[in-house]
């Protein structure tokens, strides 16, 4: 399985991903999924700069994503997958990408979010795409650096008395 880990940051790439999960999962691939940020030959440009020595880096769309996993480019790599939406990984399942677990990391407050935790704020359809993801059978866990303990989804939604 070539996904480590699948991690939902509204950042993407910066500092935290790059330096303290890079020490953790080892990945031999960075690879952000996202239709918008893919199209930005710019902003691309600013994320491959800051990738690890020995690392690869792959900012492509949903659409690329099933079509290289599903034709096997990366299975003898570790992907550390990054997306700014639960729903995309739900799209990647569905397409048969193999996650094995997902990382909640940073979903910034906004209307119509409710908080979390001190760096995920929730919508409604957000909530329920984790709930999905989970129902799949693929742990879903609050967790912004490797040194801080995991909350499952479940912890997180009773903190806070929703559904």
């Amino acid at each position: 399985m070539p996904v480590v880990l699948a991690r939902i940051d509204q950042r993407l790439i910066h500092g935290v991903t790059v330096n303290q999960w890079n020490g953790e999962l080892r990945p031999k691939r960075y690879m952000v999924v996202d239709d918008v940020v893919s199209q930005d030959e710019m902003v691309k440009a600013s994320m491959r700069m800051s990738k690890p020595a020995g690392t690869g880096m792959s900012i492509i769309n949903h659409e690329k994503a099933i079509n290289n996993f599903n034709n096997g480019n990366y299975d003898s790599q570790r992907v550390f997958l990054i997306v700014k939406e639960p729903s995309i990984l739900i799209t990647l399942v569905k397409a048969g990408v193999e996650i094995p677990e997902i990382n909640v990391g940073v979903i910034f407050e906004d209307a119509g979010r409710r908080t979390y935790t001190k760096r995920v704020a929730l919508n409604d359809d957000e909530l329920r795409d984790l709930k999905e993801l989970s129902s799949m059978g693929i742990p879903v866990k609050f967790q912004y650096t490797p040194e801080e303990d995991a909350l499952t989804l479940e912890t997180v939604i009773k903190r806070v008395g929703g559904n």
